[in-house]
C-alpha cells in the first residue's frame, strides 16, 4: 500500500467518523429539541385544564376575575415562550402555532363576524358607522399579522437593505473604522455610540435594521469563517441592548414614551414636556450604553485584541468606493425625508400627527424605493419572513393577553404584593414587573397594562408619579431576554451569531445590571437632578 493509498484511508476515515459524530449531534439536538417542545406542550395543558385562579383584588377593593379565555391566554403564553427561547421549531412558526392555537382553543376568533340577516346588529347601525367604529378596534387572532407595527417593521429592514445595497452601509463602516481603529474593543464602542445616537432621532426599528448591515460589513473584516465567535456575539447582542438604551433618551426612539405620558397625564393631570422627558433619561441612556459597552467586553471578549492593518484596510477599501452616487444620494433623500417627517409628529397638532402615521410614512419610503428602482422584485424576495411572522406571533400574543384581561390580572397580582412596602421596594417592584412585561408583549402594551395600576397605587405609599413613569420607561426600553422584547432584537438574531436559548443566558445578568443601575438613579441621581420621589 503506497502513501497516497494511506492518506487517502485515513481521510476516508476521518470522514466517515465526522459523519458518525454529526449523526450522533444531530440526533441529541433533535431529541433536546422534542423535549422542549413536550414541556411547552404540558405547560399549556397543566394551566388551560387547571381550575380557575382567585380573583385579583386591588387597593379599592375591586375585583378581576381571571376569565377562561385568559387563564387560556397565560397557558399559551407559555408554551410560546418555551417553544420561542429553545427554538423547538423555526421561531416564525412557533408565531404562526400562536394565531392557530387561539382558534382552535376559542381564545380569541379568526375574524370578526357581523351577521345583519339573522339580526345581531340594525342596518341603520351600520349606516351611522358605530359598528364599523367596532370593527376597527376589534383585534383577532390572525389580524395582528397585520398590524401597523409589523408593517414597520418590515419598512424598517426595507431601509436596511437600501443601505446595504447601494453601498452607504460600507461608506459608514468603512469611514468609522479609520476613525476607532484596529482595537476590537474601540469597533465595539465605534458601533454602539453609532447606535444610540441614531435613536435620538428615528425609531429604535428603523436604527437597528440600519446598522445591521453595517456590522456585517464589520464583521467580514473581522473573520471569514462562518462559525459564530464572540466578537460576533457582542457586536450583535450588544447592538441590540444599546438600540434599546439610546431608544429611552427622546420621545423619538419609540411609540412607547408618548404612550406612557399620555397616561400620565390623564391619571395625574400634569403634562411632561419633550426636553423634560430628555433631561432625566438621558443620564440613564449614556451610563447604560457605557455599562453595556464594559458587559459585552467582559463577556463577549474578542478572540482577538486587533486587528492588524485594519485601519489602513479601511481606507483603501473606502477610496476604492469612489465618489457619491447618484444612487446613493436619492436613497439617502427618501431616507432621511422619512424621518424627518416620523420624527416632526411629535411638534405637530394630534390631528396632523394621525395622517402621519409612522407605519404609513416608512412604507411610502418603501415604494419610493421600487419607484426609482433602488430595489427590485428579487430584493423583496429576500426580506426575513421569519422575523416578519416572529413580530406577527409577538403582537398576536401580546394583545390576546391584553383583551382577555389576563395581562391587568397578572399586574395587579404583583403589584398588590408591594402594597405595605417601602417606597425604594415599591418602585423596584414596578419597574422589575414592568421589564418582565415588556419582554412578554410589545412595550406599548406593557406601559397600557402596567402604569396605570402602579399610578393608583402610588399614593397609598407616599410615592410621587414622576419616578413611577421614568422608571417604568427605563425597564419598558430595555428587553434584555426575550427576542420578542423587542424588534432589534429579533434583526440581531438574522445574524445567527447566537440563538434565542443564548440571548436569554446573556440577557439575564444584563438585565440584572439593568436593575442596578436604576436603583442608584432612583435612590441618589434623580433626587439630586430635581425628580421628586416622594408624595407631599
Amino acid at each position: 500500500m503506497n502513501d497516497q493509498t494511506r492518506k487517502d484511508d485515513h481521510r476516508n476515515t476521518s470522514a466517515s467518523d465526522s459523519s458518525v459524530r454529526l449523526a450522533k449531534k444531530t440526533k441529541w439536538v433533535d431529541g433536546k429539541k422534542y423535549f422542549w417542545m413536550s414541556v411547552g406542550v404540558a405547560l399549556f395543558a397543566i394551566v388551560y385544564f387547571c381550575p380557575s385562579f382567585p380573583d385579583a383584588i386591588d387597593p379599592e377593593q375591586k375585583h378581576f376575575a381571571l376569565s377562561h379565555q385568559g387563564k387560556a391566554a397565560l397557558a399559551l403564553f407559555l408554551l410560546a415562550a418555551t417553544w420561542w427561547v429553545f427554538e423547538v421549531v423555526p421561531i416564525g412558526v412557533t408565531s404562526i402555532t400562536i394565531g392557530a392555537i387561539q382558534v382552535l382553543f376559542l381564545i380569541r376568533p379568526a375574524k370578526v363576524v357581523i351577521d345583519v340577516a339573522e339580526g345581531v346588529v340594525k342596518k341603520e347601525e351600520i349606516v351611522t358607522g358605530s359598528v364599523l367604529e367596532q370593527l376597527s378596534t376589534a383585534k383577532v387572532a390572525f389580524g395582528d399579522f397585520m398590524d401597523p407595527s409589523v408593517w414597520f417593521i418590515l419598512g424598517s429592514i426595507t431601509f436596511g437593505m437600501v443601505f446595504s445595497k447601494t453601498g452607504l452601509t460600507k461608506r459608514m463602516a468603512y469611514k468609522m473604522l479609520v476613525v476607532v481603529g484596529e482595537r476590537t474593543s474601540m469597533i465595539y464602542l465605534g458601533c454602539f455610540v453609532i447606535t444610540a445616537g441614531l435613536t435620538l432621532i428615528m425609531a429604535h426599528t428603523a436604527v437597528a435594521a440600519t446598522i445591521y448591515p453595517l456590522l456585517m460589513t464589520v464583521y467580514a473584516l473581522y473573520t471569514d469563517d462562518d462559525e459564530p465567535t464572540k466578537f460576533g456575539k457582542g457586536l450583535f447582542i450588544g447592538m441590540a441592548f444599546v438600540a434599546g438604551a439610546g431608544s429611552i433618551i427622546t420621545l423619538l426612539g419609540a411609540a412607547r414614551g408618548a404612550v406612557a405620558i399620555g397616561f400620565f397625564r390623564e391619571i395625574v393631570g400634569r403634562d411632561i414636556s419633550f426636553f423634560e422627558l430628555t433631561w432625566y433619561m438621558l443620564p440613564v441612556g449614556v451610563v447604560m450604553t457605557i455599562v453595556l459597552w464594559l458587559y459585552c467586553l467582559v463577556v463577549f471578549k474578542p478572540e482577538k485584541s486587533t486587528i492588524p492593518g485594519l485601519r489602513e484596510r479601511a481606507k483603501s477599501l473606502y477610496a476604492k468606493l469612489g465618489r457619491i452616487t447618484r444612487t446613493e444620494i436619492v436613497a439617502l433623500v427618501i431616507i432621511l425625508g422619512a424621518i424627518a417627517v416620523m420624527s416632526s409628529r411629535q411638534f405637530v397638532p394630534d390631528w396632523l400627527g394621525q395622517h402621519l402615521h409612522k407605519s404609513a410614512v416608512i412604507l411610502s419610503a418603501t415604494i419610493l424605493f421600487f419607484v426609482f428602482r433602488i430595489l427590485t422584485l428579487e430584493d423583496l424576495e429576500k426580506i426575513p419572513w421569519n422575523i416578519i411572522l416572529l413580530f406577527g406571533g409577538a403582537m398576536s400574543i401580546g394583545f390576546c393577553l391584553w383583551e382577555t384581561g389576563a395581562a391587568e390580572w397578572l399586574a395587579i397580582q404583583w403589584l398588590v404584593l408591594f402594597e405595605g412596602a417601602p417606597w425604594l421596594v415599591f418602585i423596584m417592584g414596578v419597574a422589575l414587573f414592568m421589564l418582565v412585561m415588556t419582554n412578554l408583549i410589545m412595550n406599548v402594551a406593557a406601559i397600557s397594562i402596567v402604569l396605570p395600576v402602579a399610578l393608583v397605587l402610588a399614593p397609598y405609599l407616599g410615592v410621587a408619579p414622576e419616578v413611577i413613569l421614568y422608571a417604568s420607561l427605563v425597564t419598558a426600553g430595555m428587553p434584555f431576554l426575550l427576542l420578542v422584547g423587542a424588534a432589534p432584537n429579533a434583526i440581531a438574531y438574522e445574524s445567527r451569531q447566537f440563538t434565542s436559548g443564548e440571548f436569554f443566558m446573556y440577557g439575564i445578568p444584563a438585565s440584572f445590571v439593568l436593575m442596578i443601575v436604576l436603583t442608584f438613579f432612583v435612590w441618589l441621581i434623580w433626587p439630586l437632578m430635581g425628580m421628586p420621589i416622594l408624595s407631599q
